[in-house]
């Protein structure tokens, strides 16, 4: 298949659904070999069987990103699969649980940074390392942008996207010298199965709504379109930025 990404060897975490699935499936729809890595296996291999389906290359590896064996694993087998990789796409994570900070349970706490922060630096940790033994690479992280401003009532997520932010930036200084160029992309409130949840109440629906100045929320192939920009050469002078794409949200 011809496109930016022809035989380019792409990683993407959180591939079941979502911002992962559709990012994953316009990566192939531009040449790339796709690794989809999901917790939920069976999701994984729904989204590999749709860019298959569709004429693309892709396997689907099951991984919790918070653990770091299966970190390694999943770029090993990359590897393995494939020769080497290119692009990596950090997109696993878990929603707010949408309390104030003295509500929160530790255990909240701990699931919400060891998937959405740990993820992120176990998911590099290895993924750097496999692209400096093939002489560079780009990653591309999924922050929010509740990783951009504060936010009521999510004060535990809010601080694992800033982390991520901070991550991304200075991995990115840390490894630019080596051809490994990393940023982040900030989501504004997107519709994806996390958001369907929280959209059963109207009311939070509306006020979501409001949020967002362009007077909608995101899909997730709009997400999709800017990391695959990132992820491009067209992106090359690009390096250690959190890029909002959210409609307005943090221009307020």
């Amino acid at each position: 298949m011809s496109g930016r990404f022809a035989d380019r060897n792409v990683l993407i975490t959180g591939a079941g659904s979502g911002i992962g699935r559709a990012t994953a499936l316009l990566f192939a729809q531009e040449g790339a070999r796709l690794v989809v890595v999901d917790q939920n296996e069976a999701d994984a291999q729904k989204t590999a069987a749709l860019i298959r389906d569709a004429g693309g290359e892709a396997f689907a590896i099951g991984a919790d990103v918070s653990r770091d064996a299966d970190c390694r694993a999943m770029v090993e087998r990359a590897v393995a699969a494939y020769g080497r990789l290119h692009v990596a796409f950090n997109n696993a994570g878990i929603g707010a649980s949408g309390f104030a900070l003295a509500d929160e349970e530790e255990v909240t706490w701990d699931r919400l940074i060891d998937v959405n922060l740990k993820g992120v630096f176990l998911s590099m940790k290895h993924e750097i390392v496999a692209m400096l033994a093939a002489g560079g690479g780009v990653i591309v992280n999924t922050a929010s942008a509740a990783g951009l401003v504060g936010e009521r009532g999510i004060g535990i997520y809010t601080a694992s996207k800033h982390g991520v932010v901070g991550l991304t930036k200075t991995t990115a200084l840390d490894y630019i010298g080596q051809n490994i160029r990393i940023n982040a992309v900030c989501p504004g409130a997107t519709r994806t199965p996390m958001l369907a949840a929280w959209f059963q109440d109207p009311k939070v629906e509306s006020f979501i709504m409001s949020r967002h100045p362009i007077g909608r929320i995101g899909e997730p192939e709009e997400i999709g379109r800017a990391v695959l920009f990132l992820a491009s050469d067209d992106a090359s002078f690009i390096v250690g930025q959190a890029l909002a794409v959210d409609g307005g949200l943090t221009a307020q």
